[in-house]
């Protein structure tokens, strides 16, 4: 009995022991757990420094033609001949329409006639009414018909020339709206025509801001659908009324537009220059940590641990932005030139964390970028 009692206290004190060592060694791992710190994180820094950028505002603009018409019948007639093709290029006074003139053309030839007969009645009622032969009133009624005939010739002759349809201006034409034999009534629809260099781009800016805008400013101008292709251009006309409505006061720009390749209708990314520049931080728009409660940035500086090494780390710094150019945005307050920040991975960091610095690669940093095909 005394030997199975001393067989079961060795077994539990050896329980014990083994449980007690598998405390420790939980204990231990622990200690080392709490004092594991993560490796650093991999960043791209770039040295802050201070340039002017010029006072802009982007706004949406819409183009509009110089000049532009939708070209019609000024009579009715039948089309005779269609002298142009759609989409093409055009002089001032080129023939774009003739409309059947055969009525008019007999017409005139038969004034004409009544005209010349009117003519020799009057050279011959001038003789004799010099000779005493015929009285002044005759001689007046020979000159009535003499101007009435002309008159009834130059009328006909100008209805010819109506029914000859003419570009008013140089230009691109549009579609064509008319078939060779149809008939058109006075007004209808022939060929739009548009002046398409230079061209109008007009656009609203807030009164809070129209007062900075003059004639003469400069401005780009880009479209989506032309990418990488930038048109220059200078305000040319300010509207003299407010938009009631939006508070807006409209502006009128020209601008040179080769190939005709801005078309009217479009919307366009207006980029209007209202002043001198100002002087900022440029940073690229990855190194910039978007959040509701505000923006920032990460800044590396030597840092210590709680041990009192020291090590390379990140420190966030909220900063204010104003305004944006190509892959760069303009930061105005919150760092100072030769901070170092870093321009990629602020997404992984936090407060305090260790960074590795890799510059090989860095993001884009153009103020202009050029997109290239894909």
């Amino acid at each position: 009995m005394a030997k199975r009692m001393s067989l079961m206290l060795s077994l539990v004190a050896l329980l014990l022991a083994a449980l007690g060592w598998v405390k420790f060694r939980r204990i231990e791992s622990g200690v080392q757990a709490s004092s594991f710190e993560p490796p650093p994180e991999a960043v791209t820094t770039v040295v802050a420094h201070e340039e002017l950028w010029p006072t802009t505002m982007n706004i949406i603009g819409t183009t509009e033609a110089v000049q532009g018409v939708t070209v019609s019948a000024d009579l009715p007639g039948t089309v005779d001949r269609i002298n142009f093709d759609s989409g093409k290029p055009v002089e001032k006074g080129d023939i774009l329409v003739e409309l059947d003139t055969r009525q008019e053309r007999a017409q005139l030839a038969q004034l004409e006639a009544q005209r010349d007969l009117a003519h020799t009645n009057f050279e011959r009622s001038k003789q004799l009414v010099d000779a005493g032969v015929i009285s002044r009133m005759d001689y007046d009624r020979a000159t009535e018909d003499q101007t009435e005939t002309e008159a009834k010739v130059a009328e006909v002759r100008a209805t010819i020339q109506r029914k000859t349809i003419r570009a008013p201006f140089s230009g691109i034409l549009g579609i064509r709206k008319v078939n060779l034999g149809q008939y058109l009534a006075g007004g209808s629809a022939i060929v739009s025509l548009q002046s398409l260099n230079p061209i109008y781009v007009n656009f609203g800016v807030p009164q809070d801001s129209a007062g900075r805008v003059s004639i003469g400013r400069d401005l780009r101008i880009n479209a989506e659908e032309l990418p990488g292709q930038k048109f220059v251009g200078h305000v040319t006309a300010i509207d003299s009324i407010e938009d009631e409505t939006t508070r807006n006061v409209q502006v009128q720009a020209t601008l040179v537009n080769p190939q005709a390749r801005l078309r009217p209708g479009m919307f366009v990314q207006v980029e209007l220059v209202l002043g001198a520049g100002r002087p900022v931080i440029a940073l690229p728009a990855t190194a910039i940590n978007y959040a509701p409660y505000g923006d920032s940035v990460y800044i590396v500086t030597d840092l210590k641990d709680p041990s009192g090494k020291t090590y390379k780390g990140v420190h966030q710094q909220f900063v204010k932005i104003d305004g944006s150019r190509g892959d760069q945005v303009a930061i105005i307050s919150g760092i100072k030139p030769g901070d170092e920040i870093v321009s990629s991975g602020v997404f992984k960091l936090r407060n305090g964390a260790a960074v590795q610095i890799n510059n090989r690669i860095q993001p884009p940093d153009s103020p202009a970028p050029k997109p290239q095909d894909s």
